[in-house]
């Protein structure tokens, strides 16, 4: 007579049991999704490509807008604003300093460098090209070369536009969104932080 084990069959565990196991959710959760962005920069020789933060409805700067004159652009929003500085923080509460944080000459860069690190140095090479494309090529190989001079163990913050980021790597990021990038120009890690 055939008898039946009165062992229940194996049930695996699911994601979040074997993540709970492994301690990951111990963490908190800006720790869980600060690790990819994190783990690179404490590396070094990374450069955190960050797309200015959200800003107005619109798409470009106005008709006639100037360069120099930020009443004339589109401009973050108050939601850019808290966003830029809750980037700030992110980086604060992880202790990662940036050897340097350039930035395009666009007021809505500027001031996601300035409410986010309190400092910006403008570099041509992270201005918008999206009126004008001929410039592309030059802005782009700019960027390229600059990636091979970041040192090990330190790192760069390089805020610009969905444009510039997106010809260099070929990631399309949200406002807002970091982009992480090697000294060959790949992408190694992205994240919106929080």
């Amino acid at each position: 007579m055939a008898t039946s084990s009165s062992r229940s069959p194996e049930v695996l565990p699911d994601r979040r049991q074997w993540l709970a196991w492994a301690g990951v959710l111990a963490l908190p959760v800006s720790a869980q999704t600060a690790d990819p962005v994190a783990r690179p920069l404490r590396q070094g020789g990374h450069v955190v490509m960050l797309r200015h933060a959200q800003t107005v409805a619109g798409v470009g700067d106005p008709p006639g807008f100037r360069i120099d004159l930020c009443s004339t652009q589109r401009n973050l929003s108050e939601e850019g604003r808290e966003q830029s500085r809750r980037i700030g923080q992110w980086f604060q509460s992880n202790r990662l300093a940036p050897r340097a944080v350039l930035t395009s000459a666009w007021c809505r860069c500027i001031d996601t460098a300035d409410l986010a690190f309190g400092r910006h140095v403008i570099w041509p090479a992270l201005n918008s090209f999206f009126d004008g494309r001929q410039s592309e090529p030059s802005q782009t190989a700019a960027l390229r070369a600059a990636l091979t001079r970041v040192p090990a163990g330190q790192f760069e913050v390089w805020v610009t536009h969905q444009v510039n980021i997106t010809a260099l790597t070929g990631e399309v990021p949200a406002m807002g969104e970091v982009v992480v990038v090697n000294a060959q120009g790949k992408m190694v890690a992205r994240s919106l932080l929080r």
